[in-house]
């Protein structure tokens, strides 16, 4: 296994900076696409303060499965030039779409064995891909099935029954009505309790509605979301099952949190630091590597003719 650096010229022309994971042996290798959640996120999927560390664990699996990957710096993060907060939810679905014809343009690449793999926000925007011609598999980690609005909302009510009984009416009224200042905002970044935020980003967010995306997706499709996810609503899987046309396997894993960590403990955001302190549940990556070499093996000369 070796990592390359690799840009993606996204369509506005800036250089999307990243690394392409090549697996041992000669290519070309089937590759995968690897997004991640929502936040001011590098290409490993960390941000200063939490290190979610998907992308290398998933990159090293996949490699062993003889699968290259692709992951890259976010718009205003790490090498990336721009306004983290300035960029648009369309903005990174655009940018993703970049990212897999780039792949797919690749001489050491097979250019029909490219699959996307999406955590969180990352997932929603590879349901999208799902009906790229380019796209060959689909691997959706907790990835919401509905209105974006309603998805936050869900969220938020998930995080306000944490705090003490005689609080929560304070934050659900605080919260709602700063969800309204921001979607009448026209500005790509408005002010939150004094702290600046992407209300574009947030705008875009709240109108999508990934089930129509669902709805076109032409490959397999293979989600998973944990029991314990506090963020995502794991119902949502019945829905991802119902709405893809095509092969769709779900699974629901008790223990698994939104970090894909296992944690036998409530589920609870106030647990989040002490799960990073462990890596990227092993299961999880045997089970999405393992799937994702199935889905994108090499077919024989007779099979491509």
């Amino acid at each position: 296994m070796r990592d390359v650096d690799m840009q993606v010229t996204a369509d506005d022309g800036r250089c999307l900076a990243g690394t392409l994971t090549l697996p041992a042996g000669a290519g070309p290798h089937p590759a995968v696409l690897l997004l991640p959640g929502s936040g001011r996120l590098d290409r490993d999927g960390n941000t200063a303060r939490l290190r979610m560390g998907l992308g290398p664990a998933l990159a090293a699996a996949l490699a062993q499965h003889g699968i290259a990957t692709l992951r890259y710096d976010r718009r205003g993060v790490g090498a990336t030039p721009g306004d983290w907060r300035a960029t648009g939810f369309t903005d990174n679905r655009r940018d993703a779409a970049a990212a897999v014809r780039a792949l797919a343009g690749r001489p050491d690449i097979r250019a029909d064995a490219v699959g996307v793999a999406g955590h969180s926000e990352g997932a929603v925007h590879a349901m999208s891909l799902g009906a790229n011609a380019d796209v060959a598999a689909v691997v959706l980690l907790a990835g919401f099935a509905r209105l974006g609005e309603d998805a936050l909302r869900r969220q938020g009510r998930m995080i306000v029954r944490e705090l003490p009984a005689f609080v929560r009416p304070v934050v659900r009224a605080f919260a709602g009505r700063q969800l309204a200042r921001i979607k009448a905002t026209g500005t790509d970044v408005t002010r939150v309790a004094g702290m600046p935020v992407n209300a574009r980003w947030m705008r875009e967010l709240l109108t999508h509605d990934s089930r129509a995306d669902l709805a076109n997706i032409r490959v397999p499709v293979l989600a998973v979301t944990g029991g314990k996810d506090v963020q995502v609503d794991p119902a949502d899987l019945d829905e991802i099952r119902r709405l893809v046309p095509g092969e769709a396997e779900v699974h629901r894993i008790a223990d698994l949190t939104h970090l894909l960590r296992r944690d036998p403990g409530p589920a609870s955001v106030r647990s989040y630091r002490r799960q990073l302190r462990r890596p990227v549940d092993p299961d999880l990556l045997a089970q999405v590597s393992g799937w994702l070499a199935r889905r994108l093996r090499e077919t024989s000369p007779a099979e491509r003719a």
